[in-house]
């Protein structure tokens, strides 16, 4: 989402919704009908491009924000399409790629482009808010926030049950923490997902607080990863897939080249990655 944020802010911040189509009024969650939607965004400006987890927000001019949740299969491209036979067509190249041809949103730009929106699943939503109403009472810190020190990282932590694969993936706790990256996250700081989140020592948290900081970190600057449905603006894929050490490496050997091989099991219903030697109980 990060990543995203980044991308819109640099192509699309200042530029002013003209219009915008759907052929899936049921995304549209507030107001109640798509045709209120669309009034009420036409016209308006883009003054800020944000996100609380993984909301995207975009502030408009006049107090209002868009608030879009891509869900498991969702992105949004940027670029030209033209319809044909009611289906829109991609110019060739990147949002040609064949996860891109979902599209069921687009935001008409006073510059000419449109701001589409692919969803396979159809499980994304979109909401207009009055700005000054829009709250996440119910959502922890963001873990890139400079305010969020290791101290903080603690005493969130601390005192949470369950294992700590599950409290880094609970929004509640920390924000915008995902499968993948509690993955990753866990391995660089050799620690192991089974293990209960009580029974953590001051050092291991440590461990964890640094890896999280610097994976993310590094998730940004390689554009995220593409080893699903996400895709950037562009419509190409993100780099961080090339840096990925065991999500969805079951059976391979530790990259730590320690002897263990990547396990992978359940959690709370979520898949766990993991080298049982480097990261044991």
């Amino acid at each position: 989402m990060e990543t995203i944020v980044r991308e819109l802010k640099k192509k699309v911040l200042g530029r002013t919704f003209v219009d915008v189509w759907t052929d899936n009024p049921k995304m549209i969650k507030k107001p109640a009908s798509f045709e209120a939607f669309r009034k009420e965004i036409k016209g308006k400006k883009i003054v800020d491009i944000r996100r609380r987890a993984k909301n995207i927000l975009f502030d408009l001019f006049g107090g209002k924000t868009l608030l879009v949740h891509q869900k498991l299969t969702g992105h949004f491209l940027l670029g030209k399409w033209k319809k044909t036979d009611d289906k829109w067509q991609p110019p060739k190249g990147p949002l040609s790629d064949k996860v891109n041809l979902f599209i069921h949103l687009i935001f008409f730009l006073n510059n000419g482009q449109m701001l589409a929106f692919s969803d396979l699943r159809k499980f994304a939503k979109a909401e207009l808010w009055e700005s000054d109403r829009l709250e996440f009472p119910d959502l922890g810190p963001e873990p890139l926030s400079a305010l969020f020190d290791f101290e903080k990282f603690k005493k969130t932590i601390k005192g949470k049950r369950g294992k700590i694969k599950q409290v880094l993936m609970d929004q509640r706790v920390v924000a915008g923490i995902g499968n993948i990256y509690s993955d990753e996250i866990l391995f660089k700081a050799k620690i192991s997902p089974l293990k209960e989140t009580s029974f953590l020592s001051v050092a291991e948290l440590k461990r964890i607080y640094l890896a999280m900081k610097k994976i993310l970190a590094l998730a940004i600057k390689l554009g995220g990863e593409s080893i699903s449905d996400f895709r950037r603006l562009s419509g190409e894929k993100g780099y961080y897939d090339k840096a990925r050490k065991v999500y969805r490496k079951t059976g391979e050997p530790c990259p730590r080249r320690c002897g263990g091989v990547v396990k992978r099991v359940k959690i709370g219903g979520r898949s766990a990655h993991f080298c049982p030697k480097c990261q044991a109980l």
